[in-house]
């Protein structure tokens, strides 16, 4: 019993000198650990009497508490210690300041895209995702452009070594869209494209276009106007007046170019219509029989339309954009002034 009360003395006066963690630990191995003088003591039950074993455990037990209880109130009281002066260190921070962290916004065109794709996806139409460099044959011979054909002097390409080219238009995933879908389909697929372009106010050596599909039986050039004046009613938030013009394009036949009367003034002429009321905007018309037979869709029993629409041009007219270039110039400033338009 006197060892009891000579441990807890000990105890008590090395706990008192303890200033880290690390040594509180080694403390508690000391005393209460398997190899402690306290666990030793607690073998040497089976030699006592009845009364001796009973008063013994019981003493035995109570410091073995007292051990453990201030082991975990010094512990906290190490920790909390530490805090303290960790914050009485640290550097002070005004919480009342306002929150300086500008928030970045979406480029005009993927704003376009979007709004584009939620509206034919509400018409039934699925998106998909078209290569950025593509095969010669899905670029040109594909989509009814032989290698001879005078089409192919409009698109001066970049070619890689490998024999493939950064695709000219989205047209060029026409036959891949098809081989998939098969007969009927109803899908978009927008993408990045390229030209060897002289740059100027109104053209870019990148573009965005989106190109939309239908194929299925009894398609009509009726339903080709129809999806494309809820397109573009939904985009520029007012009924939009379309008309077809007759355009030669080799992938469709006949071949449309799609004029919308300019939401700026209303068809009586300004600066983005030129003074003539009217704005092309995109080339439609219905799928050629022979794109239709190239990707495997029976062109006697089945007609489809198709149109390419160029996003970055859409997003011009959008947020009255003079200057293509700005488009693909980085400048923080002019994002800055559409996010706000």
């Amino acid at each position: 019993m006197q060892t009891l009360k000579n441990l807890k003395n000990e105890f008590d006066n090395e706990l008192n000198l303890i200033s880290d963690l690390e040594k509180l630990e080694k403390l508690r191995v000391k005393y209460l650990g398997k190899k402690s003088e306290l666990t030793e003591l607690m073998q040497t039950l089976k030699d006592m009497t009845n009364d001796q074993r009973k008063e013994f455990a019981k003493e035995a037990n109570a410091l073995k508490e007292h051990f453990s209880k201030n082991l975990q109130e010094y512990e906290k009281k190490i920790k909390d210690e530490f805090i303290n002066k960790e914050i009485e260190n640290s550097e002070v921070y005004d919480i009342t300041l306002p929150n300086l962290v500008k928030l970045g916004s979406l480029h005009p065109i993927t704003i376009v895209q979007k709004e584009v794709e939620d509206v034919f996806i509400s018409m039934g139409f699925c998106v998909e995702d078209g290569n950025e460099i593509e095969t010669e044959f899905n670029n040109f011979e594909a989509v009814n452009v032989p290698k001879d054909h005078p089409a192919r002097d409009m698109q001066d390409t970049f070619w890689l070594t490998n024999g493939q080219v950064l695709k000219t238009h989205t047209s060029a995933s026409q036959n891949r869209i098809l081989r998939k879908y098969g007969s009927p389909c109803k899908v978009i697929f927008p993408g990045r494209c390229f030209r060897n372009e002289s740059l100027d106010a109104s053209h870019d050596d990148t573009f965005f276009q989106l190109e939309g599909m239908m194929v299925g039986k009894d398609i009509t050039v009726a339903n080709l106007i129809y999806f494309m004046k809820e397109m573009l009613s939904s985009i520029f938030k007012t009924d939009v007046e379309v008309r077809l013009r007759p355009g030669f394009f080799p992938f469709v036949e006949p071949g449309f170019e799609l004029d919308i009367k300019c939401v700026f003034c209303g068809g009586k002429g300004c600066q983005t219509c030129k003074q003539g009321g009217w704005i092309e905007l995109c080339p439609c018309g219905m799928i050629h029989p022979k794109v239709l037979e190239l990707g495997g869709v029976d062109p006697k029993t089945n007609q489809g339309f198709a149109f390419g629409l160029g996003l970055t041009r859409l997003a011009m007219l959008k947020f009255n954009i003079k200057d293509i270039r700005q488009m693909n110039g980085n400048d923080i400033r002019f994002l800055k002034e559409i996010k706000t338009r």
